[in-house]
């Protein structure tokens, strides 16, 4: 058999399909190349905006969204090469997708709500978000169905696109680089408090991760049962990794506040024993 024969072999004879070797080979050719292409494309954009952090999230979301609807025409092309009409095997098969879709809701609920996050732009790769469940990770993927979120445990959970549509989810690299913190500490009663804001201060001020503008400040907050409580805010842009910020912070608050006899108490009871008669 020669290669013409080959290629020209009949795989599928019927009278109104006729499917060859070569059209098989044509639509894995043509799947093959869109593939390669869009890794290329993607090596090289994101080669080249490396250093570029801002409007990542942004190119991310075109990207995601030119891909599938590039995906969706190629398939058409695809399938009218080997003979198959794509609207009519759109139209033939409606009623079908019509009762898939009543038992598919969710899932075509998350490809909705995944379009809509790549739409909308107020979810974008590598932003810091807080769940409704309290769970905080960075987003790293962003797909139709699903989205990947690495947490500050340094492993991923795979997160249904309608829970980031649906419920309150907040989003800490929306509006500021720069977000808001607080560490909370109590004093014991009769204390110098203008030496504890003063040491507390010069705490925040002295740690490489906080920043100097906005500056921290520290707030009287009440007069506890056992302690004057006190809470320190400070500013930073890290704030994936916040929580070892203020595990630091509170290191140097506890040595700052030994240094100036500054006493953290802890909550006491007195219990009394009586005998019987008395």
């Amino acid at each position: 058999m020669t290669f013409k024969e080959f290629i020209d072999y009949q795989i599928i004879q019927a009278d109104n399909i006729s499917l060859t070797v070569y059209q098989i080979l044509l639509f894995v050719v043509i799947l093959v190349a869109t593939w390669l292409a869009f890794t290329i494309i993607q090596k090289i954009i994101n080669k080249k905006f490396k250093r570029v952090e801002s409007g990542g999230g942004s190119r991310y979301a075109v990207f995601q969204i030119l891909k599938y609807f590039i995906w969706v025409i190629v398939i058409g092309i695809a399938l009218e090469t080997i003979g198959v009409r794509f609207n009519l095997l759109i139209a033939s098969s409606a009623a079908l997708l019509v009762g898939l879709g009543f038992g598919l809701q969710q899932i075509f609920n998350d490809y909705i709500s995944g379009l809509l996050i790549l739409f909308e732009g107020n979810l974008k790769v590598q932003d810091v978000v807080q769940m409704e469940d309290g769970t905080i990770g960075r987003v790293m993927e962003i797909n139709l169905r699903t989205s990947k979120i690495e947490t500050r445990d340094e492993f991923f959970i795979i997160v249904p696109n309608h829970r980031l549509i649906n419920n309150n989810i907040i989003n800490w690299s929306h509006i500021e680089s720069r977000t808001r913190f607080s560490v909370n500490v109590g004093v014991a009663y009769g204390s110098d408090t203008v030496l504890v804001e003063k040491t507390l201060l010069e705490c925040a001020n002295g740690h490489p991760d906080i920043a100097e503008t906005p500056k921290p400040f520290v707030r009287f907050v009440n007069f506890g049962d056992s302690a004057l409580d006190f809470q320190l805010y400070f500013f930073t842009d890290k704030t994936f990794r916040v929580e070892n910020i203020k595990s630091s912070l509170r290191f140097s608050i506890d040595a700052a506040f030994r240094k100036n006899s500054i006493r953290i108490p802890f909550p006491q009871r007195d219990v009394h024993f009586f005998k019987d008669g008395e």
